[in-house]
């Protein structure tokens, strides 16, 4: 059960570690000085992107919440 707590934990991190890089990614777009219709796009991509994030991180916890129960 301990594989289940430190592999969930490392998958939360990832996930968290995806939301920065969708934080960083929205931020550049915005500055970018692009047209409205390049950045609008540029950010459809970072929302996909921070939902997969969003995805892993939640998993992650849930597999920490199960090796919790189950030790």
């Amino acid at each position: 059960m301990e594989i289940l707590i430190w592999g969930g934990a490392a998958l939360s991190l990832l996930g968290v570690a995806g939301l920065v890089w969708c934080i960083v990614l929205g931020v550049k777009a915005r500055k970018s000085g692009l047209p409205d219709d390049v950045v609008r796009k540029n950010l459809q991509r970072v929302v996909a992107i921070n939902l997969g994030a969003l995805a892993v991180s939640f998993f992650g916890l849930m597999l920490v919440i199960v090796g919790v129960i189950l030790k």
